[in-house]
């Protein structure tokens, strides 16, 4: 790649050791699609997405059309009491897919609960997805075979994960990279701060991937930062993008940028992809309650998929016959995932809940499991 680190820098990308470079005044976000579908250049990010061809650019919006239906599809499974809760993604394709495409099947995957587009680029099985949410089992894949670990719930706990996981390529000598993506809310959190004094003090090859999706539940991110989020970073010594969320291409071009400055012993990087949640934070919440009706008109026109869409279709690339072929493979995966949900209806042994919980004997565990067994024995029929 012909551009450098220090080209891309003074194109959004700064770590705040240039005191020529005061990372609160950088307003400009790194945009490559503008919201009417345009292309818009960009010296320090377009080499890092030169590669990219038109057909590869329908494979994005494909992926973007997949997620969306597999968002809705499962917040319908929600709605009609198969799963017990779902966190939409609606808003946030571009942000999960122009960053989950620019991986490499050696890198490792640490996201909160939201990053379902993420684990559809990773190959995870569609049943396994709904495993947790259908309340059927505690952890959903084997993140070994996908390089993936399931979600973290506890906010902001990932980001120590993939930070150690990091140190251990950096160890082993490999040039794997870790990621961990975490919401603007998350960003508050001891873990993430504690995280990236970490990774800044060894240099560890992680990304934290922050997608500013404009709430965190029901309180705006302009009460937790005065400032753009990605100006935190440089005063761990990390540098920072911040980049135009919905905007897939934008999005591939930070996270290459990233992964290339890990791989080659720069350390961690920040990004913060602006976006929007277009849906509720779970479907156990009313985003109506406290978000304004004109927020959805407005973020409406900055929808990643018919940004896309539109470039495409001026490029003579996105034809009928290929939106009909996108849009027909979407309904596929949507029923693929209803028929893997509703198979999922075998309820697990109660007891195997202590099961894997530590990879040695402990007695506070074994003192709770006899405790549970006497408890389920107490009922009739006892414990199964």
């Amino acid at each position: 790649m012909s551009t450098t680190h220090e080209d891309t820098r003074t194109a959004s990308l700064t770590d705040g050791s240039d005191p020529d470079l005061d990372p609160g005044q950088l307003e400009d976000i790194v945009q490559l699609i503008r919201p009417d579908g345009t292309r818009a250049e960009s010296p320090g990010f377009d080499p890092w997405v030169a590669d990219v061809s038109d057909s590869q650019l329908v494979s994005l919006y494909e992926d973007m059309v997949v997620i969306r239906r597999i968002d809705t599809e499962a917040t319908a499974l929600q709605r009609q009491g198969e799963l017990a809760l779902w966190a939409p993604l609606f808003g946030q394709e571009a942000a999960q897919i122009g960053s989950g495409r620019a991986l490499r099947k050696d890198d490792f995957v640490f996201s909160s609960y939201r990053e379902n587009g993420v684990a559809y680029t990773r190959g995870v099985d569609l049943g396994d997805m709904l495993k947790v949410w259908r309340g059927v089992a505690s952890a959903g894949w084997d993140p070994y075979e996908v390089g993936m670990a399931t979600p973290a719930v506890i906010i902001g706990a990932q980001t120590l994960h993939a930070t150690g996981y990091a140190l251990g390529c950096k160890h082993d000598g490999v040039d794997s990279v870790s990621i961990a993506y975490f919401g603007d809310g998350a960003t508050s959190q001891g873990d993430v701060n504690e995280a990236m004094v970490f990774a800044s003090s060894f240099q560890a090859p992680v990304i934290f991937f922050c997608q500013n999706n404009q709430w965190a539940i029901s309180e705006p991110v302009g009460l937790q930062a005065h400032r753009h989020i990605s100006d935190r970073a440089p005063g761990f010594g990390i540098p920072s993008i911040r980049v135009d969320g919905n905007d897939v291409l934008a999005v591939l071009a930070a996270t290459r940028i990233a992964l290339d400055r890990a791989r080659s012993g720069g350390g961690p990087t920040f990004i913060e992809a602006v976006t929007y949640r277009m849906g509720p934070h779970t479907t156990s919440d009313d985003p109506k309650r406290y978000r304004p009706a004109e927020d959805l008109e407005v973020w409406g026109r900055k929808d990643p998929i018919s940004r896309l869409g539109s470039l495409l279709e001026d490029r003579g690339a996105l034809t009928d016959e290929t939106a009909a072929r996108v849009q027909s493979k979407a309904d596929a995966v949507a029923r693929e995932m209803r028929a893997a949900c509703v198979a999922l209806d075998k309820n697990p042994d109660p007891m195997t809940v202590f099961d894997e919980v530590y990879v040695e004997p402990h007695s506070g565990l074994e003192r709770q499991k006899s405790q549970y067994a006497a408890y389920l024995a107490s009922f009739e029929g006892g414990a199964s």
